[in-house]
């Protein structure tokens, strides 16, 4: 007989900063309701994401009816890997009229590699075509 499956409670989303997750807000307040023990999370997720750390790291996390957990870490999201290769802290207010900076086709390529696990693309040049889409959605050129 196979072994039985643990049933799945809820799914969570929430994205925190790498190596740096603590029991408060939003960790707590996505947690808490569930039962979870939010510490052993944190201590988990820190490990996990230590080498990253200074990026945001989108985790999923699954939660089981006996309140016990596994989570799953995403690559950093596209605007803020968009942000650091361009080398500026914010996107235009008005991306279309303002631009505020640009990124080379290489570092588009690099970013929508880095990204393929966690985009709807098949191929590399499909990523690189929804990379630029967000660029250009932050008023951020790409030469």
């Amino acid at each position: 007989m196979p072994p039985k499956r643990k049933k799945v409670s809820a799914i969570v989303k929430v994205q925190l900063n790498a190596g740096a997750a603590t029991p408060a807000p939003p960790v707590g307040t996505a947690l808490g309701p569930h039962g979870v023990n939010i510490m052993d999370f944190c201590k988990q997720y820190n490990a996990a994401t230590e080498a990253q750390r200074g990026n945001v790291i989108p985790v999923e996390i699954t939660i089981y009816e006996d309140r016990s957990f596994t989570f799953v870490t995403k690559t950093p999201p596209a605007p803020q890997m968009i942000l650091k290769a361009a080398g500026i802290d914010k996107g235009s207010a008005v991306p279309h009229k303002t631009k505020v900076g640009s990124i080379t086709e290489a570092q588009l390529r690099e970013i929508a590699e880095f990204k393929m696990k966690d985009l709807n693309a098949n191929d590399i040049d499909a990523a690189a075509k929804i990379i630029a889409g967000t660029a250009r959605s932050m008023g951020i050129e790409v030469k």
